[in-house]
């Protein structure tokens, strides 16, 4: 059983060094700073036992290679880090997060020069999914998308997920779901989302305009288990037939939003699918206590 918090030192990893989190630190020119020019993964352990780890280190790759930057190292390299920075931190259940950005150079948009890519890896204390909102459901608001036509890229550029919770916030909800043009239901600022539609589990297909969150996979895996059919199509909160809406990330699991725009979806409480599912996605959750690396 690992410490309390409150009793140990945080511990970070930046390019080959492991030291307190107080002493980690970059250079001012580093271009994540200077310009958001860089990728980062967030990866759920639960005592001991991480979340789709291999999943994870492969969208971090392809996040890279999206903007050409050569990962410095290896992914069985880099799987050994997060373990050694989950085993350096007093956190029983944490989040580990990766980030790796094009690396220090003077200031320019043009990248006319070589240079080392900084790696950083830090741990922080995982929230775990709460059942305080189950009775009601969460709410939610819409948002026209305002953010970048690369979403599959997991950038550390999120100024506009920030803009759309500090919205959220201001309306007194739980998240905001992105609308493209014709009003079809994208994903939240930190979010997938889904609907139950004829009893069909409905969410938007993986293109440009959405990230394919691990959570999300394990979503439609566990519907499919079930027997659900699944459709990844374009959808409206108005179409016929739509009784439940969700959402899904590490943090919430599966949660139903019951509200959106200050309007109810279905009956306006927590549906039948989408509380089988967040069981089961706790259950796993919980398995992998008993399956760590």
């Amino acid at each position: 059983m690992k410490q309390s918090s409150a009793n140990l030192q945080l511990t970070a990893y930046v390019n080959d060094k492991f030291l307190p989190l107080e002493q980690a630190m970059v250079h001012i020119e580093d271009r994540g700073f200077q310009f958001a020019d860089g990728v980062y993964e967030v990866v759920a352990c639960f005592g001991g036992g991480y979340l789709d780890l291999d999943a994870h280190l492969q969208r971090l790759e392809r996040s890279c290679a999206a903007i050409e930057i050569v990962l410095p190292k290896s992914l069985e390299a880099l799987k050994d880090l997060v373990q050694q920075a989950y085993h350096k931190n007093p956190y029983e259940d944490a989040m580990v997060y990766i980030q790796v950005t094009r690396g220090v150079a003077p200031r320019s948009h043009v990248v006319n020069q070589a240079m080392q890519p900084t790696l950083v890896i830090t741990v922080r204390d995982l929230p775990l999914p709460s059942d305080t909102k189950l009775r009601t459901g969460v709410k939610a608001c819409t948002l026209k998308d305002i953010r970048w036509k690369h979403c599959e890229i997991k950038s550390i550029a999120l100024l506009a997920s920030v803009m759309g919770k500090q919205e959220a916030s201001r309306r007194e909800v739980d998240e905001a779901f992105w609308l493209d043009e014709k009003n079809h239901m994208l994903e939240g600022c930190a979010t997938n989302v889904f609907a139950i539609i004829d009893g069909v589990l409905v969410t938007h297909a993986l293109d440009h305009q959405i990230l394919g969150g691990i959570t999300r996979d394990m979503v439609i895996s566990l519907a499919k288990d079930l027997g659900f059919v699944v459709q990844q199509r374009p959808w409206k909160l108005d179409e016929k037939g739509l009784t439940e809406c969700l959402m899904s990330s590490t943090t919430n699991a599966v949660m139903p939003v019951c509200a959106v725009d200050g309007q109810a979806i279905g009956a306006g409480v927590p549906g039948e699918i989408g509380l089988k599912l967040r069981a089961l996605m706790l259950e796993q959750f919980e398995e992998l206590r008993h399956a760590k690396v």
